[in-house]
């Protein structure tokens, strides 16, 4: 036998032995659920090294994203399973059954969130968003009083200030305003709002641009990066971040600058001699902190920073990509754009500024907020876990009831935008119809901020900064969809799925919208 058949033999056995007992694990999988119907592939839909969809190789990440309810339509149940080898023997069920969703989300025990898979949002520090059990429970003590009525009051008038800024400061004079992707508009606006809402920061749409002193980059411009590359941080180790592609620099640099910035913010406030009366989500945070009694209870300077991240990305890039989405869907369909202009009017016949006090009365813009999250939920699943053995019984398309087994440690995905488009519960799914928010509507079907003890704590800030923005641009301007020579042959169908066409980073967001703003005639006398 030569030197190469020596090392040649043990390592095709290795290889035998490796599958299979992978093999064995895998089959075990499939017995343990009794065969439930799903997917059977080689890697789970988290195996960063193959992020795509292909028939018994991934199910891909973000699967039900693409595919809506279409995968359990063509099962025939609302729950799917999902068996795959590698890295490691892996059961998930996909869930767009609204009553099981509604029984994990309400039982934090029994179903606790998996933290690893949100290890990406603790690059900052530990935060309410990645943590568990105690842990969670103590940080969230502090964090959630900082979501005041107060604090709701301020995102609005500063976001009504801000979108007037644009008007006279950025607009001026034009009648007609082409915006070049929508996008930019939202994310311009809404880093603004979470500068003064969250950290008493004011700054206008014209104020110089230029990084502070001993720093390299602006503080939008650190936030920006960061939030759409931390993936990043999954692939790469820091040493190579910082000596890779010039995007792997730019992010290594900009995530420095964020904690600087970060850091600093934290000092300048707890060092300030005078203490002025302020409601912003930072000042909460600190106030709630200091005001702890119990020393063990505070949050770590850590946990300081990594919860303002946090809030930092929650409050400017969901609200950001979501209100994308709406205008697109106003700039589509006018006929649901008037219902909402002529319900601003009955609300403010005047055309003055619109107050906090008077959301609740403008109902229309509530509904096609609610309507677009509906549509684009930020993120397309909510991962758990279940700590016990356990069941669910679930109901077929044909009305057969059906028990499936959940054994511990199973993965559990409940899949939001699958059941946004689940029929059982929304007539026409694909349809975009704002009134069906307007009376009744299935609530347990419908969980964009998530639901149970751990549903979004920002819920009220998001909804408040989106109303405001969507009743001040539409009472003054009417948005299109702006006309391209190389699309002038499309049909409704082939444009809406143009503008629609989405990425992902840690949220959805609309990959080209360009649309048009057009002023509004003043009413006459």
């Amino acid at each position: 036998m030569s030197g190469i058949d020596v090392l040649f033999v043990p390592l095709v056995l290795l290889c035998f032995f490796y599958a299979t007992r992978k093999f064995i694990e895998f089959q075990r999988s499939i017995r343990q659920i009794n065969g439930w119907p799903g997917f059977r592939t080689l890697f789970n839909d988290t195996f960063v090294f193959f992020p795509f969809r292909m028939r018994g190789v991934s199910p891909g990440p973000q699967r039900t994203f693409y595919t809506k309810h279409s995968d359990f339509a063509k099962a025939g149940w609302d729950v799917l399973s999902s068996i795959s080898a590698f890295p490691r023997a892996k059961i998930t069920y996909y869930i767009a059954d609204a009553a099981i969703i509604q029984e994990i989300l309400g039982a934090r025990a029994r179903f606790p969130k998996p933290t690893e898979a949100y290890q990406l949002l603790a690059a900052f520090g530990s935060n309410i968003l990645v943590t568990e059990g105690d842990v969670w429970k103590r940080q969230r003590k502090i964090a959630a009083p900082a979501f005041s009525e107060r604090n709701n009051r301020l995102v609005w008038d500063e976001t009504i200030n801000i979108v007037e800024d644009m008007f006279q400061n950025v607009w001026g004079d034009k009648d007609v305003v082409e915006v070049g992707h929508i996008l930019d508009m939202t994310v311009g606006i809404t880093q603004l709002v979470i500068s003064i809402a969250a950290f008493g920061k004011r700054v206008s749409w014209n104020e110089e641009s230029g990084a502070r002193a001993g720093h390299t980059m602006t503080f939008k411009e650190a936030l920006y990066d960061v939030s759409h590359n931390l993936f990043l941080r999954i692939l790469f180790p820091p040493w190579l971040l910082r000596n890779g592609t010039p995007r792997m620099r730019r992010f290594a640099t900009a995530s420095s600058e964020m904690d600087a910035y970060l850091k600093e913010m934290v000092q300048e406030r707890r060092s300030a001699t005078y203490k002025e009366a302020r409601y912003d989500l930072f000042t909460n945070l600190l106030d709630a902190n200091e005001g702890e009694a119990d020393s063990k209870a505070k949050l770590t300077d850590g946990e300081l920073l990594g919860n303002v991240f946090i809030f930092l990305v929650a409050g400017y890039e969901t609200s950001a990509h979501t209100l994308s989405y709406a205008f697109i869907f106003l700039a589509l369909y006018q006929d649901e754009q008037e219902k909402l202009y002529e319900n601003i009017k009955s609300v403010l016949p005047d055309g003055r500024t619109p107050t906090y006090d008077e959301m609740g009365s403008l109902s229309y813009a509530m509904a096609v907020f609610n309507e677009t999250l509906r549509h684009f939920p930020p993120v397309a699943g909510i991962p758990k876990q279940s700590a016990e053995d356990t069941s669910f019984t679930t109901t077929s398309a044909a009305g057969e009831k059906a028990t499936f087994a959940v054994p511990r440690g199973t993965h559990l995905t409940l899949c939001t935008r699958a059941m946004h488009y689940n029929p059982r519960y929304w007539e026409d799914p694909e349809e975009f119809r704002p009134a069906r928010f307007l009376g009744n509507y299935p609530r347990e079907a419908f969980i964009p901020f998530s639901g149970g003890p751990r549903g979004c704590i920002g819920r009220g800030f998001a909804e408040t900064e989106s109303v405001a923005m969507l009743t001040a641009v539409i009472m003054r301007y009417k948005v299109e969809v702006l006309e391209e020579p190389q699309f002038a042959g499309e049909t409704f169908a082939q444009r809406r799925e143009r503008l629609l066409k989405s990425k992902s980073m840690l949220t959805v967001y609309p990959e080209r919208a360009p649309l048009v703003f057009k002023r509004r005639a003043p009413k006459s006398g």
